[in-house]
């Protein structure tokens, strides 16, 4: 009987884990999602600016998706890192690209705490995207 009662307290028990959630990507997010993600504290927030009909953006994207998942990969702040991505081709997507004075497509901004950090333009590769990265 004792150690039923043992068992039972055992499977009982919450389990929480201290270590923050590493990635989260919001795709083609609206103004609230954006809004709500890039203002959130103790994360860093990779914005992605880009078009459908973008090559460049083609070939950026998986490169950002796949580094944001990677839990060894590493920022400045070793804060977790989450992805947004924003259509320039659609009505919020072209107001928010006016707000941050994006000129050229792919263009990632770097968000921490609601303000924007750091900025990058073009296709660049997985290695210089990793020196972005630790650089926030």
């Amino acid at each position: 009987m004792a150690s039923l009662r043992f068992l039972a307290s055992r499977l009982s028990r919450r389990h929480f884990s201290t270590t923050p959630h590493r990635f989260e990507h919001y795709l083609d997010a609206d103004f609230h999602t954006f809004k709500k993600v890039t203002t959130a504290e103790g994360r860093i927030v990779l914005v992605d600016f880009y078009a459908d009909w973008c090559q460049p953006c083609k070939v950026l994207s998986p490169i950002l998706e796949q580094l944001t998942e990677d839990p060894s990969t590493e920022t400045a702040s070793r804060q977790p890192l989450d992805l947004v991505t924003i259509n320039s081709d659609t009505e919020e997507g072209r107001e928010l690209c006016q707000r941050f004075k994006v000129r050229a497509l792919p263009t990632v901004v770097a968000f921490q705490g609601g303000k924007a950090i750091k900025t990058f333009t073009g296709a660049l590769r997985e290695r210089q995207v990793r020196q972005f990265l630790r650089e926030i």
